[in-house]
């Protein structure tokens, strides 16, 4: 077991991370509230799982608790650096639907609703998926006491 934790939290990386950690995870955090509470000028569940239906991602609520908690309590994870690379990967999949199911079809570019910037966000959370959360972590200070 403890092999098993060492090997998932251990890292590194020094304080790279950080420098993605605090932006990336505020930005998902951000998203994962529109998604889940309708702030920021969002939808809530209701609206986005409206929304997830029209565009084919069925049980559209399902679909939007899905998307919002991963983005939310995701981010949180992010900033805090807990359990970063398992919390990363699942964004990089989150990611990953919104691009192909959403972005795709619009070209590059955020002006039409392209997947520019859900490809910085895959990149950034497949960075730190490799990376580890680095110094300044909860991940840091647990690896520390298993050792």
């Amino acid at each position: 077991m403890k092999a098993l934790v060492t090997k998932l939290i251990h890292s590194d990386a020094g304080f790279a991370p950080l420098a993605l950690r605090i932006p990336i995870g505020i930005t998902f955090m951000a998203h994962g509230a529109q998604k889940l509470f309708a702030w920021f000028g969002g939808y809530g569940l209701e609206g986005t799982g409206q929304w997830m239906d029209s565009i084919g991602l069925s049980p559209g609520y399902l679909m939007a608790l899905l998307a919002g908690s991963s983005e939310f309590f995701g981010g949180l994870l992010l900033l805090v650096g807990l359990l970063l690379r398992p919390t990363a990967a699942v964004l990089a999949v989150t990611m990953l639907v919104a691009i192909f199911a959403v972005h795709i079809g619009n070209g590059l570019f955020m002006a039409n609703n392209g997947y520019e910037f859900g490809l910085a966000l895959l990149a950034a959370s497949v960075s730190l998926a490799i990376s580890g959360a680095g110094k300044l972590s909860l991940d840091e200070f647990i690896s520390r006491r298993f050792k």
